[in-house]
């Protein structure tokens, strides 16, 4: 591995890591000294990338730095051009056309030995039933939920029995044969799946929910059993 891959590695360790890590678990990851570990750190601290911490107590990177989209692996790759063919074969009309652009920009910033890949991927979407149609409008539904908006509908459940919800949208599930809005409901006082093909008359309210998609999304997935992603 050549110093700049290394120090590549080293940012991405870091991206992954939530809390600060100690310089000898990062050390022990690349396989390098402490002292090695410390030159790099303060390597990339002086390219501006936004690492805190020191010696002794850990090291951290803050949020919202980018890594140059150049050193992917060629598995990465496939994992990338794999998840973006699936949306845009299985998303709706936004999501679809956003994985297309995502796929072309991905492949116009590769190095040239590396360009040809997704094209000659072996890795291909089998076929999916027909595209959901009707119920909620699955763009209005993501913008509420990163807007942390409230959201009232009429949903019709499974035994055509009608109710008036008002919701607090944190997470969206794609299925083959559903999409899933998973909310706190305030009728049921509880965490509920929603079929978006049986919601209607929906609107957005200008009032946000009283607690973070977040905090939301953690406390499900803690009642659900299921381990973050």
């Amino acid at each position: 591995m050549t110093r700049a891959q290394r120090l590549l590695t080293l940012i991405q360790i870091l991206r992954n890591h939530r809390y600060p890590v100690t310089g000898a678990h990062l050390a022990g990851e690349l396989g390098i000294s402490l002292r090695t570990l410390y030159r790099d750190i303060a390597t990339l601290q002086e390219q501006g990338a936004p690492i805190e911490g020191e010696a002794g107590l850990g090291y951290v990177l803050r949020p919202g730095f980018l890594l140059p989209p150049l050193m992917f692996s060629k598995d990465e790759i496939e994992a990338l051009v794999l998840g973006a063919r699936w949306v845009a074969h299985c998303g709706d009309e936004y999501l679809a056309d956003a994985a297309r652009h995502t796929l072309g920009k991905i492949t116009a910033v590769l190095p040239e030995a590396l360009r040809h890949t997704p094209d000659a991927t072996t890795l291909l979407i089998g076929p999916s039933p027909e595209r959901i149609s009707g119920g909620a409008d699955l763009a209005v539904l993501r913008r509420a939920i990163r807007a942390e908006r409230k959201l009232t509908f009429d949903y019709r459940d499974a035994n055509d029995a009608c109710s008036a919800r008002t919701v607090w949208p944190f997470a969206l599930g794609f299925f083959d044969n559903m999409r899933l809005l998973v909310a706190w409901c305030e009728l049921r006082q509880d965490f509920r799946n929603f079929r978006t093909d049986r919601i209607g008359k929906l609107s957005v309210a200008e009032q946000r929910y009283p607690r973070s998609r977040q905090a939301l999304l953690r406390e499900w997935r803690e009642c659900e059993g299921i381990p973050p992603q």
